[in-house]
């Protein structure tokens, strides 16, 4: 029987090895440059500090791929944590109540593989766009859309200033959240606020988690004692079994996906569109709008960092070795660096580039099929109706100006400031004077203009028109 490798004698240990903080002014500003120099000082593996807890982050494609795919080395299970076994981390660790929460996504082996059938069975009919479930769910989130669009022309007029993350993206979630879940609007904003708390760390990390993992205990119970037709209610179908307190975590780690990822990756698709990325507004102005998100969350993922790993053995990665029960920080950001700078052996070949990103994640761990699909319709929604409501839409701060949540795992914007002008359609639909026709690009009062049809009828037509004149030289 071969015996498993162990880390030679004088290899340095993670504790030993001088490691800079990786959340920094710097970072905050210029994470790609932290990244970039860590990698050029210690290879596709580097030594920092998080919070003042030692970890390894994981740079290199090839290496997050291993840490994703290989489950028998690379545990999710916080106790293997050897730091916190030995009473070395802090109780009060700043991220360490999240990990605590014991739910499908710090899970092995067949504990995880229950679980996780527990959440594809649940969300099957609301992804599935043929079932009644699936169905309504995708008319609310477009009807969703078109509310918030309307709100925020009343409130600031047909041509104006808003903030995407407060006025469309952030309350568009909140909403889907609301249906999907099937709990009252009275929940909002603190629940949002209690899941960005959690997960950028801080003094207020904890009892944020406490607070929204309480409310998800009673959304629980409430479903178990009156069943409807949402996400709690079919998780008790598909495994009768939960607790309370089990689907309250279960219902926790949904809220923050939805809630957080979700949002942080509509803003960031929003935002390359924006700042002018050509193979990103390509694929929008014909229609692609999953090929939109993929090669935006190339450039620039929500979950930076992925979720942590522990390793179950001496393991050797990159120019390391790694001792059981070490900790290390598969970075996205950091790997999508190397797929697009072409230097992972031909992975950033354009057939495969899009498809390579790790916004889902990879392995056993990578994001349940029916819930991929479901975060996908939500964002290129979100996305497409948003240009089909406007002729223009500009960023009203310049790019290094912008409000950046730079956590140690989401990288999102805290504030996405735009300048707009509605369309003639919107304007109609929301009851506001149209704008004048000599606007019109294609002489017929512009792509936004109201052709009698009904409402809703101008779909993809609309936001071709919208995007071919948003592209660079398309004015």
């Amino acid at each position: 029987m071969d015996m498993l490798p162990s880390a030679p004698a004088g290899s340095p240990m993670l504790e030993s090895l001088p490691a800079a903080p990786l959340l920094t002014r710097e970072f905050d500003s210029d994470p790609a440059g932290v990244y970039q120099r860590l990698r050029h000082t210690y290879g596709p593996v580097a030594p920092v500090a998080l919070m003042g807890a030692p970890v390894w982050l994981v740079l290199g494609y090839a290496e997050v791929l291993e840490v994703l795919r290989n489950e028998s080395v690379w545990r999710r299970d916080v106790r293997y944590w050897r730091a916190r076994a030995q009473g070395t981390l802090p109780p009060d660790w700043p991220l360490l109540a999240g990990y605590e929460v014991r739910q499908t996504m710090f899970m092995d082996d067949e504990e995880h593989r229950g679980a996780r059938q527990t959440h594809n069975t649940a969300l099957a009919p609301f992804q599935n766009g043929q079932s009644p479930q699936g169905w309504e769910l995708r008319a609310a989130v477009a009807r969703y859309t078109d509310e918030l669009v309307a709100a925020l022309a009343t409130e600031s007029g047909p041509t104006g200033y808003a903030d995407l993350c407060a006025q469309y993206s952030r309350p568009l979630l909140l909403m889907v959240t609301t249906k999907l879940f099937g709990f009252p609007d009275d929940l909002g904003d603190e629940l949002v606020t209690d899941l960005w708390q959690m997960l950028d760390g801080g003094e207020e990390a904890g009892p944020a988690t406490g607070r929204a993992l309480a409310a998800m205990t009673r959304l629980a119970a409430h479903r178990r004692a009156e069943p409807g037709d949402d996400l709690p209610s079919h998780m008790l179908f598909a495994d009768p079994g939960l607790s309370d307190e089990q689907l309250g975590r279960e219902l926790f780690m949904n809220a923050v996906y939805l809630n957080d990822i979700t949002n942080t990756m509509v803003l960031n698709t929003l935002l390359e569109v924006l700042l002018g990325n050509a193979a990103v507004r390509r694929s929008l102005s014909v229609g692609q709008l999953e090929e939109t998100l993929n090669r935006a969350v190339l450039v620039n993922p929500p979950t930076a960092n992925m979720p942590f790993r522990f390793a179950a053995r001496d393991v050797r990665l990159g120019n390391f070795w790694i001792r059981a029960g070490d900790v290390v920080l598969p970075s996205a950001a950091g790997a999508h660096r190397e797929l697009m700078a072409g230097d992972s052996a031909g992975i950033a070949q354009s057939v495969l580039s899009t498809r390579a990103h790790l916004g889902w994640g990879a392995g056993p761990h990578q994001c349940p099929g029916a819930a991929r699909e479901l975060g996908t319709m939500i964002v290129t929604t979100a996305v497409g109706r948003f240009f089909e409501h406007f002729d223009q839409a500009e960023l009203a701060s310049a790019p290094d100006q912008l409000p950046w949540r730079s956590g140690p795992m989401v990288r999102g914007l805290r504030h996405l400031p735009v300048y707009y002008e509605l369309n003639q359609h919107s304007r109609a639909r929301a009851q506001l004077p149209a704008a004048p026709a000599s606007r019109g690009q294609d002489g017929t009062g512009g792509a936004g203009a109201v052709d009698g049809s009904a409402p809703g009828s101008r779909g993809r037509r609309g936001l071709f028109s919208t995007m071919r004149r948003m592209m660079p030289g398309g004015r």
